[in-house]
């Protein structure tokens, strides 16, 4: 059975990319992926010059440039891979697009501080004509795009419940004490649009939040659970523990991105390798319907982290060759982004209830 975990690729491979920002999504994602799939990433800019001349030493970049104005300046780039914290993204892609020079912009996850403001870069691009896509990468994580298929072709049936249970330790960025987040906006939302992404808009979210209790930052969303209800009757339930116990203290752990989806004629479960050691650890899938003596067990090479990216950027260069929209828009994701606050909205409320 094809389980079309592979990302399409574009015919053309040569669109000159553009990168804001120099982080470990750039250096240890992004640019393996990109040069893995052929892709032409031409120019690079950071906060600081110093990171952009490093990335670009590593991964062959011609260009590095002093500071992102100079990068949105070349009027050669035709891609943007915008890779910066949430709350500076919408300013630049309002500056892209007022330049008018690039074709399309690749933005990251979350777009924007929240809903409002993803849907101001989503307008922006729109009057400027600038095909926006965004970076929910796991969308592209094989297990997941095998777990689609699967829905796809019956061999689950028509599904019941769903669950994703989130048991590691992130690596918490240091914009995130800044906008006072820790989970919902950072995990949690990767998880929201994976949910979409396999069964569709819900009806409403139920979300309840507490305090990590190692993260040293002011947040509420720290251990996060939740559920998405359908009209069909299906369920979804997240739980993203960012704590997993005192493992950082001494205390035996088993850390694990964990999914399951079951139907009516199968089931199928993943075991996401992102938190494993590497982080380049493949995702794993068993699955098996009625009639099935044992659970089917494919295997490949292929990890999340970096090989997910291909697809992410792949999608956005596919529909600027074919003039369609993206696999993930921007408009799509703000589908994801307003979920994403109306959790927050329903911890908020039951916490001052």
């Amino acid at each position: 059975m094809d389980l079309n975990i592979h990302a399409p690729l574009p015919k053309k491979r040569g669109w000159r990319i553009g990168i804001l920002g120099a982080g470990f999504i750039v250096d240890d994602c992004h640019l393996p992926a990109y040069r893995k799939a052929g892709f032409n990433p031409v120019a690079i800019a950071s906060r600081t010059y110093e990171s952009a001349e490093r990335v670009a030493k590593t991964h062959n970049i011609d260009k590095a440039y002093a500071n992102y104005e100079q990068l949105l300046d070349d009027k050669s780039i035709e891609v943007l891979d915008v890779a910066v914290p949430p709350n500076a993204q919408l300013g630049l892609i309002k500056a892209a697009c007022a330049r008018k020079t690039v074709k399309g912009i690749l933005a990251q996850k979350p777009l924007g501080v929240d809903y409002a403001e993803a849907v101001e870069a989503v307008r922006a691009c729109e009057q400027a004509g600038v095909v926006l896509a965004v970076n929910q990468n796991m969308r592209y994580d094989q297990s997941v795009r095998a777990a689609k298929t699967l829905l796809q072709n019956g061999t689950v049936g028509e599904p019941i419940l769903a669950t994703i249970e989130m048991r590691a330790i992130p690596h918490w960025m240091p914009w995130q004490a800044d906008l006072g987040w820790a989970t919902l906006r950072i995990m949690s939302i990767h998880h929201i649009d994976c949910f979409r992404y396999w069964f569709g808009e819900p009806q409403r979210i139920i979300c309840s939040t507490r305090t990590d209790p190692r993260t040293n930052f002011k947040h509420t969303d720290g251990i996060c659970a939740y559920i998405l209800e359908y009209a069909s009757g299906l369920r979804c339930i997240g739980i993203d523990d960012t704590w997993t116990g005192p493992s950082k203290e001494g205390c035996p752990s088993e850390n694990y991105i964990r999914w399951r989806i079951e139907g009516t004629n199968g089931v199928a479960i993943g075991d996401i390798g992102w938190c494993k050691d590497p982080f380049t650890s493949p995702s794993t899938i068993r699955f098996a319907n009625r009639g099935d003596k044992t659970f089917h067990e494919p295997k490949w090479s292929e990890s999340w982290f970096p090989d997910a990216f291909i697809g992410t950027m792949a999608q956005l260069l596919i529909a600027l060759e074919s003039g369609t929209e993206p696999a993930i828009s921007g408009r799509d994701n703000l589908k994801t982004m307003q979920l994403v606050d109306e959790a927050y909205a329903s911890a908020n409320s039951r916490s001052q209830s």
